[in-house]
């Protein structure tokens, strides 16, 4: 009985070691779409993933993915502290990224048809093991962020349409705060779930169906961002924006850390590789593009936001939509509510489909069940993922709270996010 419990703890030991020591080669640049599994023979049997997404499609998943509705309020609250200075705070933490970004880049390149992002890049670049303790930060981080998220969603919906007597009288599990349970332990909410339902089904369609709700949502968003910056520019005062850093540079500093995964979308570019028509060419300028493109969007806001009021007036739960409303600029706050909606959409909708490529990739090489590494033959799409990412999500979001999440949320960014740079 002994022999054989130390024949199995040199089995586990042999294989714990061959793990850590275990990379992935490059394969060829195309071909069938499919992945060498060092397990599966390298091809599924199901195929591959379609080719469908051009260089905007890129692009806008990228900016889909790092702009919610946290440009219409963390803008503001970081300005409360670090005053007209948050621009600089933003500018920091862009070009924090930009090294990050510059990484991805080059890696797409390299292994440019491959899903698995930064997964497979940890694989190709450390080892197995490294690579599946990445994986595991990283759906701690988005599981339970597209939960986090999809919760402020649904709150944000039924808060806007309760201005209709009927929605008014909703019972607590449909309301925005949801039903509190053994002592707030337990928040049930119905529709943040059939919000997952819904996302899901649309990202199993395929990806050139889900791509056009995304770009469709996220040029939407841009637009709505893009006019609140013109009309808000008629309205600045540039007397605001003296004392520049009235509070010193720490805030600054400060603002920079709290900022700086305003700019993470990277991930959801890498990811799209397999999907990609010219992923060499393509995936390095969607990452750049897209970051430059946040990081405009995010300071041109922090310009106009502090130059209507004085940063001492910003806070709360919507500062951005507060300046607009002291203006008597009422119609902006209701483009901001629609900016939002389609800000926290896009989010999780990307955030879906980023995951169930992970679960794809690492089905394929064997690490978790082959189930996971099936693509359905009509829409091309891994169908069992997806299904399994927004299950997982939707039962996360039916019986947790926002504050929970979040709390859970933070240690899967702290972990997971270092590990990527």
């Amino acid at each position: 009985m002994a022999a054989s419990q130390r024949l199995g703890v040199r089995s586990w030991w042999s294989q714990f070691s061959s793990s850590a020591t275990r990379i992935k080669s490059a394969p060829p640049l195309f071909g069938n779409g499919t992945t060498h599994s060092k397990r599966l023979g390298g091809i599924s049997s199901d195929g591959g993933l379609s080719r469908k997404l051009g260089l905007a499609d890129l692009i806008l998943l990228g900016i889909g993915a790092s702009i919610g509705a946290g440009i219409f309020v963390v803008t503001g609250t970081v300005a409360h502290d670090a005053g007209p200075a948050v621009v600089v705070s933003f500018a920091l933490a862009a070009t924090a990224c930009v090294p990050n970004a510059l990484s991805y880049a080059e890696l797409s390149s390299r292994f440019p048809a491959l899903v698995g992002g930064a997964y497979m890049y940890s694989y190709s670049t450390f080892n197995e093991l490294t690579a599946f303790l990445v994986f595991c930060h990283l759906m701690l981080d988005y599981h339970i962020g597209a939960a986090s998220i999809t919760r402020s969603l649904a709150s944000y919906l039924v808060t806007s349409l309760q201005i209709f007597p009927i929605v008014k009288a909703l019972p607590p599990w449909v309301g925005p705060g949801g039903l509190e349970l053994f002592g707030g332990a337990l928040s049930i909410n119905v529709i943040a779930p059939l919000l997952l339902v819904g996302l899901t089904i649309i990202l199993c369609q395929g990806v050139k169906e889900s791509s056009v709700v995304n770009d469709v949502m996220t040029i939407a968003k841009v637009s709505i961002v893009l006019m609140v910056i013109a009309v808000g520019s008629f309205e600045v005062d540039t007397s605001n924006w003296t004392p520049f850093t009235p509070n010193g540079l720490t805030p600054v500093i400060t603002g920079a850390t709290v900022v700086f995964f305003a700019y993470v979308g990277f991930d959801a570019v890498a990811n799209s590789a397999e999907e990609c028509k010219n992923p060499q060419r393509d995936l390095p300028i969607g990452i750049l593009v897209s970051l430059f493109v946040c990081a405009g969007l995010y300071v041109a806001v922090c310009f106009v936001v502090t130059g209507m009021v004085p940063y001492i007036n910003l806070g709360g739960d919507a500062p951005l939509a507060n300046a607009f409303m002291d203006k008597g600029l009422n119609f902006v706050s209701i483009l901001i509510s629609v900016g939002a909606v389609c800000g926290l959409t896009t989010t999780v909708l990307v955030g879906l489909y980023v995951q169930s490529r992970l679960y794809l990739g690492l089905g394929r090489d064997g690490l978790l069940p082959a189930f996971f590494a099936k693509i359905d033959a009509h829409h091309q799409t891994p169908v069992t993922a997806q299904v399994w990412v927004g299950s997982v999500a939707a039962i996360l979001a039916g019986f947790f709270n926002v504050s929970h999440l979040s709390h859970i949320l933070s240690v899967g960014c702290l972990d997971g996010r270092p590990s990527n740079l």
